[in-house]
């Protein structure tokens, strides 16, 4: 027997010696008591298991947190935002000089466009709206 669970030992080491002053005609109801009592057991250590990775999965839900990805660093999102700006300058020339103000819109509009997809890729949360946040923070409370 593992010596790990020292109460286990223990009911086992009564249950034998129970046995050996019952008698056979004992000996079913004994063991059955018996894994009855690791059946508990064991039930309780799963509990305790489950809750304790429920809580943690709540913990990192509610702090928001991602699983880091290699495109998420910070460098990464600023050097996508600067290569935005400086290919917007000559987008907004191209189109405002072929189509003026619609052209220029146009290219605004795929310049904003490329940078809230970018956006919403590497953090999905930012685009949810205020009542889907008010919803999950009473989920919480409750």
């Amino acid at each position: 027997m593992d010596a790990r669970d020292p109460e286990l030992t223990k009911e086992l080491n009564a249950t034998l010696h129970a046995r050996r002053e019952l008698g056979e005609e004992y000996e079913s109801a004994l063991v059955d008591s018996f894994l009855e009592k690791v059946d508990q057991r064991i039930d309780g250590v799963v509990d305790r298991r489950v809750r304790r990775q429920l809580a943690e999965q709540q913990m990192v839900s509610a702090r928001g947190a991602r699983s880091p990805k290699s495109t998420d660093s910070f460098g990464e999102r600023f050097g996508f935002g600067i290569v935005s700006m400086v290919l917007a300058i000559p987008l907004s020339a191209i189109g405002g000089g072929i189509a003026h103000l619609p052209g220029l819109l146009v290219a605004w509009a795929g310049i904003v466009g490329v940078n809230a997809f970018q956006a919403a890729k590497s953090n999905p949360e930012i685009f949810r709206g205020r009542r889907h946040r008010q919803t999950q923070d009473s989920d919480w409370e409750g």
